[in-house]
């Protein structure tokens, strides 16, 4: 049974920090950090809608450049999520650059901006129409955890202490949807974008006896239209069963409050990313660095009661003893202690 969401960590582990998310059966895809995307294709980044920064150190923001030069020019609406005085980073990055012939582009690109204030998160927005100055006036509203919810999944988030707010990220599906390709053979459908319409009416809980249109083209590019009842295309083609949780840990200092907040977020995820830079033996570079140990992280995945662990983000001090850092991790993870 394939998941809705396959998440990959976009570097190596000692290179910048990153997780890309595509959606199955969807050209759509959301980022958890913006540090160096040059392993990412401009096909894969064409499908991000949403991206989640943690904080604005430059191995998890350099990405930004890359994202705006491949995106201006298209008709696109990018919704960015970061931390306190994000919208101000991100402002000083579009007023860096001179715009005065972007009205020269027939498409709009916009970038709609929330950054979490305490207690509160703040929204703006900039679009290249306006030579990406600021809209007038701004979107305000407390902040519950909550960062940002569709029908089929939200994202929540922490802020934890890394001497600065970085926030901590966990996606929550709310049930998947498989589609069995076996079935959409036996009834003769493609895979295609009318399958985003089939979810989004299930997602929905739209009324299974109504009419369903399923539209495509065939190979000679000939148009193609099927009708079904929702309930019959769902008992036909889609399998549900219970959404994943997927949690994104980085650049947090291993104190007890911090270490909490982590368990609760990551709390039964089917996978955790998490920061393992230092080994517990240089616990004190660790904690003057504000960073986790290895074990510490393995230790938040064993509180959680994660399924499975990803240990990432190690310092270039161990280079050639990756393994070390994965096996402390991974036998902190296994044992709890």
């Amino acid at each position: 049974m394939k998941p809705s969401f396959h998440p990959r960590l976009i570097n190596d582990p000692f290179s910048d920090p990153g997780l890309f998310i595509p959606f199955l059966f969807e050209k759509r895809a959301l980022l958890f950090d913006l540090g160096d995307l040059s392993p990412l294709s401009a096909r894969d980044l064409l499908k991000v809608s949403h991206v989640f920064v943690t904080h604005t150190h430059m191995d998890h923001f350099i990405g930004f450049d890359a994202l705006l030069r491949l995106l201006l020019g298209r008709d696109k609406e990018i919704h960015l999520f970061g931390p306190s005085n994000f919208i101000q980073k991100v402002e000083a990055k579009l007023s860096s650059y001179t715009w005065n012939l972007i009205e020269n582009y027939e498409n709009t690109l916009s970038f709609n901006v929330t950054e979490i204030r305490g207690e509160k998160v703040i929204v703006k927005r900039y679009d290249s129409r306006n030579r990406f100055k600021p809209a007038e006036g701004l979107q305000e509203h407390l902040f519950t955890g909550n960062l940002y919810s569709e029908q089929s999944f939200s994202i929540d988030a922490v802020l934890l202490d890394h001497k600065i707010d970085c926030i901590g990220l966990t996606l929550k599906e709310n049930f998947s949807i498989n589609i069995i390709k076996e079935g959409l053979k036996e009834l003769g459908l493609p895979v295609g974008p009318w399958l985003r319409d089939f979810k989004k009416a299930i997602y929905e809980r739209q009324n299974p006896a109504q009419k369903f249109r399923v539209v495509w083209q065939d190979k000679d590019k000939v148009a193609r239209e099927q009708y079904f009842t929702l309930g019959e295309l769902k008992e036909r083609i889609a399998r549900i069963s219970p959404g994943q949780k997927i949690t994104y840990i980085a650049d947090m200092i291993g104190s007890p409050e911090n270490i909490a907040k982590a368990v609760n977020l990551a709390m039964e995820s089917n996978h955790l990313f998490i920061e393992a830079p230092f080994l517990d033996k240089d616990r004190s570079v660790a904690q003057r660095k504000y960073h986790l140990t290895a074990r510490e992280a393995g230790l938040i995945a064993a509180r959680a009661s994660v399924k499975e662990l990803t240990p990432f983000h190690f310092s270039p001090r161990y280079f050639g003893q990756e393994e070390e850092l994965i096996q402390e991790a991974m036998t902190a993870f296994e044992s709890g202690t």
